[in-house]
């Protein structure tokens, strides 16, 4: 097996600056800039602009699509009401 082939696995912080959250993980991600943690080490942090802190679908904020208004808006604006053509075979 070749040696130095593997990236360099460390621990990272990341975070969400939107949200104003950080988790302490492993990673290969690297950066210059770092962060004192909780536990009195500094580690690399990685600013990301999304997160399971800040993403509609994990927070609950997600809009929900409705299906049947969205035809029913669309046959209101254009209307569609199933019937066809008024001009076929009337020739």
């Amino acid at each position: 097996m070749q040696q130095d082939k593997q990236p360099d696995y460390h621990a990272v912080v990341f975070r969400d600056r939107s949200a104003g959250y950080a988790f302490l993980t492993r990673s290969t991600a690297t950066s210059e800039r770092t962060i004192e943690w909780d536990d009195g080490e500094t580690y690399p942090v990685v600013d990301v602009e999304i997160s399971s802190e800040s993403h509609p679908f994990y927070t609950g904020k997600a809009r929900t699509v409705d299906s049947e208004g969205r035809v029913a808006q669309f046959e209101r604006r254009y209307g569609g009401g199933g019937q066809g053509s008024d001009g076929a075979g009337n020739a």
